[in-house]
Formats: structure tokens, sequence, C-alpha cells
């Protein structure tokens, strides 16, 4: 029989739907009135957050570089300018997959594993949103070519023009103008984040670095409006950048040149000053370095090259370079002796070619070892008697010797903008107990006195004890500015003028350094030979490697680098001087052979005419200038 076919329960299925629509229009009400109770919150209770947050994400500020300020000689010379160069940035926001774009980056331009890695580091560095990050500096013709090729694989990236610092001399100012280079994660620390913005270096080294605040300038902005995908829209404000000041410096490019050449490729370092200003004329340390391949990020390759040389291209011998200053100081104790009333002018003293000490038996030679019979100072000056300064600085005295040369500056910082300086060392015996904790023996004041031992000076230092034999005790702090933003640079820690008892003792001295150079007997009268104007210098032997009791210096036996430094120092013309030169030639043996020509071309050089004649006293100095800006 057939089954009955069930009727449908209408009323059920009716409430069944009922309840549905209910649930369904209470879950709508709930969600509308969520949506309205966050849409309340966003529009009314953090309407002023959102907006600002809103308007920060359409509006940003971009940093505008200023424009390095230019660096000259005393004659206009440019020295450091900066040239326009197309360097390729990068927007993180705007690059999406990062590491991936620099993969790219990395095959298109068919770079190595070390610049990927540069990059790496330059995008770790902080920075603001939206901000781009400098990767490459100096981009080639080609590398814009493929730049632009791959645009569409490289996004965020762009090709900006932007100007770099520039060495025109490269090599030839590198240790005093110095460099700049790119800005790393420890001096990023240290700057000032809003002034530094759109900044990508920073002077490392020499001038470019203690004037740095100066030569930098104040950053510039631009406030654009940007879309979603970070394009600039419109300029909303502008505000150009400040750029950086001039600075002139007293070297004069031609006389730096000059004296290179006078050096020739010997390891060493020059330095002539003018002792009535403290301007540094010329200053060479050689080896020296091209600055410019620090400017666009120096290779690993080249950096190790530099660095792990044996001649030391960049090391400053003029500011660290220490060294025994050897016979070159005794002029100076000549002037302990005069002023402290130990010897007079007729002082003399046998010397049957050593010295010995009351009590001792030990001998300290002279140079002259068959010695030069009786000597008072000027002979002894002339004949850079080491008898006669070992038993004047017995008499001395290691306190009165060490206060007196520190008076001269040796052992201590001199100079007004060169950072880099190192102090050197003038012992005493306090040090020595200080630092050895061992008592201070006779025997080590004699030696102090011909300028060995502990001693350790700069040439930097010994042009400036030389300079102030020159001007007769004034002191003028060496320096390399003669104007910053066209004003003379003020020294805020000026040094006191050394004031004598007897104002002679200047001269006495002076015409024992004459006799070094003219006098038939002279140790350096080759160097002086057909000179136009009067020289007063003193030479110098130093030491690098101690030789026994009894025992002769054998160049033949004695390793290159063994051999003793050559030392010259002098002033001219002598009885007006206008210039000051202290030059010091690694392993160069002879001070007065080897070291004394090289002081004499350079005073050519400056006291010269082209026609080989004396220049007038005005015509051998340009007085402070300013330099436009180019």
């Amino acid at each position: 029989m057939p089954q009955p076919i069930p009727l449908k329960d209408q009323a059920r299925e009716k409430s069944l739907v009922n309840r549905r629509l209910l649930v369904c229009a209470g879950i709508t009400l709930v969600l509308v009135a969520a949506l309205v109770g966050r849409l309340y919150v966003l529009q009314v209770v953090q309407h002023d957050q959102q907006s600002a947050v809103s308007e920060n994400n359409r509006v940003h500020m971009l940093p505008i570089a200023p424009e390095r300020g230019l660096i000259y000689d005393r004659n206009g010379v440019v020295l450091a300018a900066n040239r326009p160069s197309f360097n390729l940035t990068m927007t993180r926001e705007r690059a999406g997959n990062v590491a991936q774009v620099l993969d790219e980056l990395t095959q298109v331009l068919g770079l190595d594993t070390d610049q990927r890695q540069e990059f790496d580091k330059d995008l770790r560095r902080g920075r603001k949103p939206f901000e781009p990050v400098t990767l490459m500096v100096g981009l080639s013709e080609e590398q814009i070519a493929h730049l632009a090729v791959n645009q569409f694989r490289l996004p965020g990236l762009e090709v900006e023009p932007q100007f770099i610092r520039e060495y025109p001399l490269a090599e030839h100012f590198a240790h005093s103008v110095g460099y700049v280079g790119r800005i790393n994660e420890r001096e990023a620390k240290t700057l000032d984040a809003t002034e530094y913005r759109g900044t990508q270096s920073i002077g490392k080294t020499g001038i470019e670095r203690f004037y740095e605040d100066r030569l930098h300038g104040h950053v510039g902005y631009e406030e654009v409006e940007t879309n979603a995908q970070g394009r600039v829209m419109r300029v909303l404000d502008h505000r150009d950048p400040t750029p950086g000041e001039d600075i002139v410096l007293s070297l004069d490019a031609h006389l730096q040149q000059a004296a290179e050449k006078a050096l020739g490729e010997r390891r060493g370092a020059l330095v002539a000053l003018d002792p009535g200003t403290g301007d540094i004329l010329a200053m060479v340390s050689n080896p020296s370095f091209d600055p410019n391949l620090f400017v666009k990020g120096i290779s690993f390759k080249q950096y190790a090259a530099l660095r792990d040389s044996i001649d030391r291209p960049l090391f400053n011998r003029v500011l660290r370079g220490l060294y025994a200053p050897g016979s070159t100081i005794k002029p100076e104790v000549a002037i302990a002796g005069l002023d402290s009333g130990v010897i007079t002018p007729s002082s003399r003293v046998f010397d049957p070619g050593y010295y010995e000490l009351p009590n001792y038996d030990h001998k300290y030679r002279n140079w002259n070892r068959s010695g030069d019979g009786w000597v008072d100072l000027s002979a002894a000056i002339m004949r850079s008697n080491d008898t006669y300064f070992y038993d004047l600085a017995h008499k001395l005295g290691i306190e009165r010797l060490h206060d007196y040369l520190a008076d001269f500056g040796l052992g201590q910082k001199v100079s007004l903008d060169l950072f880099e300086e190192a102090a050197g060392l003038m012992p005493s015996a306090q040090w020595k107990r200080a630092t050895r904790r061992q008592p201070w023996f006779p025997g080590e004041t004699l030696i102090l006195g011909i300028g060995q031992g502990y001693m350790q000076v700069t040439p930097l230092q010994l042009a400036q004890a030389t300079s102030l034999l020159a001007s007769k005790g004034a002191w003028h702090r060496p320096h390399l500015a003669m104007s910053v933003g066209g004003q003379a640079p003020v020294d805020p820690n000026p040094m006191p003028d050394i004031v004598l008892h007897d104002r002679n003792a200047w001269e006495q001295v002076n015409q024992g350094m004459q006799r070094v150079m003219h006098d038939p007997r002279g140790i350096a009268r080759a160097a002086a030979a057909g000179a136009q104007y009067r020289i007063a210098g003193k030479s110098g032997t130093a030491q690098v490697v101690a030789i026994r009791q009894g025992e002769r210096y054998n160049r033949n036996k004695t390793l290159e680098r063994h051999r003793d430094n050559a030392l010259f120092v002098g002033f001219a013309p002598a009885e007006a001087p206008r210039i000051v030169v202290a030059v010091m030639i690694e392993n160069g043996e002879a001070g007065g052979r080897v070291a004394g020509p090289v002081v004499r071309e350079v005073m050519d050089a400056w006291l010269l005419d082209e026609q080989g004649h004396l220049k007038a006293p005005d015509a051998s100095a340009a007085p402070p200038g300013h330099a436009p800006h180019a």
C-alpha cells in the first residue's frame, strides 16, 4: 500500500524563519553600532591625533644639503672644491623588497660582494622616513645608462645630481687640507641629526676636520606633498640651505711644490713658517697619497695598500712623527745657559773628543773623535760641538734644562688649528719617576743636552722652536687658516713670550747659527754657498738605534731603516727673518750635508724672484684675504 504524504507544518517553519531574521538583524545592529562607535572615536575622540598622522603621511620634509665651503691657498689657488656628480640614492619606503632590489642592482652594475655589503651598512644608518640614502657617488655615464634601462627592476632607486668634494692638487696637500669621507655609524651618533640630514660626508682629517662646523654650512629643506606611493605631487614650502664658509690658508702652492721637489723621493717631513705671524707657508709629509680616493668611498684593497705600506703614506710626519731632535736644539740649550748665568759668550771648554762626568770613567763622545780643542759658545754652535753642550747640560741640570726647552714649545702641542698634532715628550726627573719608577741619572742629562735620549719632538715643534729664536721670543702659534669666512682666527690661549734677562743672548746665538752656514769651518757651509742673504741654521743627526760604548757608526753595516735621521733648521735673512724651515729626513744620516741643501732650496724659492734676486721684504708675503665663493 502506498505511504501517505506528510503535510508541511506552516506555523513551525514561519517561527524558524522569524527567529533567524531576528538573529541576523541583531548581528547587523551590533556591527552597525560597532562601526558607528569606531567612526565616532576616529572622527571625534581622536580627531586631532588622526589628522596629524594623516598629514604626516601626506606631507614630508626633504632636506637640502648645503654646499661645502671652499679652501684656497694664500694666493687664491683652489685646494678643495665642489664638483657636480651623479649619485645613486635609495628611498626604502618606495623600494618594497629592499634586499631583492639591492641584489638586482648588484647584478645590473656588475658589483662585487664587498660593495653589496656596503649598501646594507649605508641603509642601516638612522634616517627619517622617505629620506633618500646615497649608495654610490660619482656614477659613470655607462652606469647611468644601465640604471635607466633597468629602472623597472629597481624601484626606490634614483640617480640624483649632487656636489662632491674634489682636491685639484691631489697628494700635494693631503696632509694639511685633509679629506672628507662617508659618515660612519660612530660619527652619525655624535652629529647634529638636523644639520646633517641629507649630508653624506664629513671632514676626516686636516683642515677639513678641524673647521668642519664652519665648512659644512646649514641644511635647507623642502616641504612636499606626496601620494600613497610616495611620489612628490607639489612643493608646499622651500628654504635654501646656507653654504659653508670659505677658508683661505697660509700655505703657498708654489712654495709647497718647491719644498716637495727639494725633498724628492726621500721619506721625511718639511715645514716652513713665517716667524712674524705663525703662518705655515709649506707643509710636506713624504710620501703622500691622493685624498680623492676617500671622497667616493675607498675600496678595501686600495685602503689596505695604503695602510700596510712600509713607507706609511697615511702617516702625517709633520704633526705625528716623533723624533729625537739631535743637535738642532743646541741653540735653545745655549739660550738656557746664557739666560740662567751658567755660561757667558766667552765661556770655554776644552774638547779632547769626549766628555767625562766627575768620578765616572764613561766617555760621552763628540761627533768629531779627534776633538776641537778649546771652544767658546759661538764656536760650539758653529761646529756643533757635543762636548761643550754635554758640559753645559750638566751645569744646567735636568730641571732647568727641561723648563727652558719647554718654554720653546718642545714636548707639547704648539699649533692653533692642527688637531692631529702629537705632544711629544720633554723628559724630567719627575716624569721618569712617574712613568719608569727609576731615578734620573746624570748621564741622561748630558745626552738630553744634544737632543738624544728620551726626548721626542715633532718637526712642527722644531720649526716653532726655531721661529722663537728668529723672533727673539715672540710667540705666534703655527696655524694654517689665515681667514675663515673672511675673519682671521683668534688664539683662545696665547702663549707668553719668552723674556730673557739679557736680550743680547738672542743675537749671540743668532751669530753662532750664522757661522754654521757662512764660516769656513761651519759644518753646513756648503748649503749656503752663493746665497744672496745670510742664513742662520743648525744641523742635527739623530740616532735611530743605539750604538755600544766605544763602537763607531758604520753605515755599511747598518740596515737602511736603522740609519741616523738627518735634520736641519734655519731662518733667513738672519738679520730680519722672513722664513723658518725645519726638515727631517728619515735615515738620511748627515743633517748638514743631506737636509741642509733642502732648507736652502726652500728659502731660495720664498726669498728670491724669478731672476734670482732677493725680493723686497713686503713682497714675500700676501696679506690675508677672502676668495669669492665659487
